[in-house]
């Protein structure tokens, strides 16, 4: 390495660099380090032409700290394929920031672009984060948010459901599995910055307006993805309202609603249907405490937004912003998958990009 150092006119560091395909090496210095090394025999041609094509980006993805427990299985299966991928690759790396905090996203997605070619977050709509989005797209940075989207920003991709559709769902299950025409109907959501549950919200209840007039909303509770929080909503709606027939959960920690149905004795009876297939919702299906689980898989979600961030880096991707939305599945009981598949193992390694 010192003797192409030397023939190249670079320093030793710049021929780590270029050999480990690591950023901050302009194209021709590039070019002049792989010449030199093959005229040395230092690599052979097909290693020449393997360093040649262009560095695959290093990607980081953000996601919120805290209990809900399909964020905490994303960041399992991005730990495992950051671990698993070769120089050839994405590398990959995954940060968890303070939820429901528009200041701290917008920092981070500030701080990481120093290292990163491309950054994936679920987005809270704010203007701080739309701000931080710009300035960071300005730089050449690509952008791509996962789950829950930017409204008006310079991001590249949005990965994830059709959240309206999503809500749409949800309504015309839970007025489907109602005994009743009439009764009361809850919304809990993580919060409304993430512009997924606000859009989940909306659909849900768009469609109840639409088929089912007679089930009456009484309000929606923000739990900020917390059990103990999603509890207390739970317990609040039950005691107040003697006719509650069913309750939607946007976000995620469906298990502290669980207890409280539980505990009330109403598991089975008030519908519930809620988001993310995870050990807990798991467990809700089997006891058949919640009725119906919306999920779009964590492997297809990451490997969609890696294919974008590699395609982008060489320049294969016309229009990233017009890609269809993650497919979204409906679970129940009885269509269960094999439960490896939940909480990370084999499975989390399985999927890296979609067909």
């Amino acid at each position: 390495m010192s003797d192409i150092a030397e023939a190249a006119q670079v320093s030793l560091a710049t021929v780590d660099r270029v050999l480990n395909r690591r950023k901050g090496v302009k194209t021709r210095t590039v070019r002049r380090v792989l010449d030199t090394a093959l005229a040395l025999g230092y690599v052979s041609e097909a290693e020449h032409a393997r360093l040649s094509r262009p560095r695959p980006p290093n990607v980081v993805f953000l996601l919120p700290m805290g209990g809900n427990p399909y964020l905490r299985l994303l960041g399992d299966r991005v730990r495992a394929i950051a671990q698993s991928k070769s120089r050839d690759e994405a590398q990959v790396r995954c940060f968890f920031i303070e939820s429901f905090d528009a200041k701290a996203l917008a920092g981070a997605i500030r701080h990481h672009a120093a290292w990163a070619d491309g950054i994936a977050f679920m987005a809270i709509d704010h203007p701080l984060v739309r701000e931080a989005v710009e300035e960071v797209s300005a730089s050449e940075r690509r952008i791509v948010t996962i789950i829950s989207d930017l409204q008006h920003s310079l991001r590249d991709a949005y990965v994830g459901l059709d959240n309206q559709a999503a809500g749409r769902t949800a309504g015309y299950l839970l007025g489907r599995f109602c005994r009743a025409q009439t009764g009361s109907v809850a919304l809990v959501a993580g919060s409304r910055n993430y512009r997924a549950h606000a859009e989940r919200e909306m659909g849900f209840l768009g469609l109840l307006e639409e088929t089912y007039p007679g089930l009456r909303v009484v309000g929606m509770r923000e739990g900020h993805d917390d059990r103990e929080e999603n509890y207390r909503h739970a317990m609040s709606l039950l005691e107040q309202n003697a006719d509650l027939a069913g309750i939607y959960n946007v976000g995620g920690s469906s298990d502290g609603i669980g207890r409280a149905l539980r505990e009330k004795g109403k598991s089975g009876d008030i519908v519930f249907i809620g988001h993310g297939l995870t050990g807990d919702t798991r467990r809700l299906l089997i006891e058949g405490t919640i009725d119906a689980v919306i999920n779009s898989d964590p492997d297809v979600l990451l490997a969609s937004a890696l294919r974008i961030f590699e395609d982008l880096q060489r320049g294969d991707i016309a229009n990233p912003a017009a890609l269809p939305p993650v497919k979204m599945d409906i679970i129940f009981r009885e269509n269960l998958p094999p439960a490896q598949s939940v909480g990370g193992g084999p499975a989390s390694r399985g999927v890296r990009r979609p067909s």
